[in-house]
């Protein structure tokens, strides 16, 4: 399959970005109502055996070729793919999707903050920081968050972090392309590991169907269309603009979970939804500045 042109609007990237974040939190919110029947581990299983197959049948990945330099790249890549599946999914096993996912935001808004060289990109992340710490139930509501599912969503936020470093390089000439392989290499880990745990639950013809939902909504879609804005956007931007994934993850965990939120976690939101709004109108600018450092 040939490469996308890299000579599309910036906003395109931008548009495709949301789609896959709006996307992956309407299958998170779907993956958990399965926990009670095969469990987190069973459901990874389920979402990256059936999202690798989606995605091998339309790229083809036995295609594609890779410089040595990026052969690492694409392991961790693959690896931080696998990895922040399966911890996060363990952490929604206690935690609410919207705390989740803002615990898991730190990995993404690591790599913004240590990317970022103008102030008027420290502007975007102290606004993102702001938003997740309203967003968290710190203080007198602390006692209410496992500590346990704190630590698995934490540890799928450093899964992030890789899988957005590791994914620009390894996924440079290939684009969403790179998606399949590194899937591929997520599966043969994390699948055994998942039916494993899961047991004989995971066999059951009737869960087929949710779980091809989820591997669409979760893998195939989302990472697809990651893979191209990841390749296409600079490390810092891509990272702020993320910061939006705990509004979409708590949005999805209201309509499809009946997980409400406070008066102050709303203010969160809006204070990160404002993060990635300032960081996109300074994006055509940055974008600029990223072409000519390259060129």
């Amino acid at each position: 399959m040939p490469t996308l042109s890299r000579k599309m609007p910036v906003w395109l990237p931008v548009a495709l970005l949301l789609i896959a974040m709006a996307s992956i939190q309407s299958g998170a919110s779907l993956a958990k109502t399965l926990f009670p029947l095969v469990g987190a581990p069973g459901v990874t299983a389920l979402r990256l055996l059936l999202g690798t197959l989606i995605l091998v049948a339309v790229f083809k990945p036995w295609r594609l070729r890779f410089a040595r330099e990026q052969r690492l790249p694409l392991l961790f890549y693959g690896l931080a793919l696998g990895g922040m599946n399966y911890f996060f999914y363990l952490s929604l096993r206690t935690v609410p999707l919207g705390i989740a996912v803002a615990l898991e935001f730190t990995g993404p808004l690591a790599v913004a903050l240590f990317s970022s060289r103008r102030p008027v990109d420290l502007i975007w992340v102290v606004l993102a920081i702001l938003g997740l710490w309203l967003l968290l139930p710190l203080g007198q509501g602390m006692e209410s968050i496992d500590p346990v599912g704190a630590a698995w969503a934490l540890a799928a936020g450093a899964c992030w972090a890789v899988y957005i470093l590791a994914g620009q390089r390894a996924g440079a000439e290939h684009g969403p392309a790179t998606v399949a392989l590194g899937s591929v290499i997520a599966a043969v880990i994390f699948v055994p590991l998942g039916a494993f745990q899961a047991g004989e639950a995971l066999w059951h013809w009737s869960l087929l169907p949710l779980g091809l939902a989820i591997a669409v909504l979760s893998t195939a879609l989302p990472y697809s269309l990651e893979m191209v804005a990841l390749t296409r956007l600079p490390t810092r931007t891509f990272g702020t603009l993320m910061s939006i994934e705990p509004a979409m993850g708590a949005l999805s965990g209201m309509i499809f979970l009946g997980e409400l939120l406070t008066f102050t976690q709303t203010l969160g939101l809006v204070s990160i939804i404002a993060a990635s709004v300032g960081s996109t109108l300074t994006l055509r600018r940055e974008a600029h500045i990223e072409r000519v450092d390259i060129n």
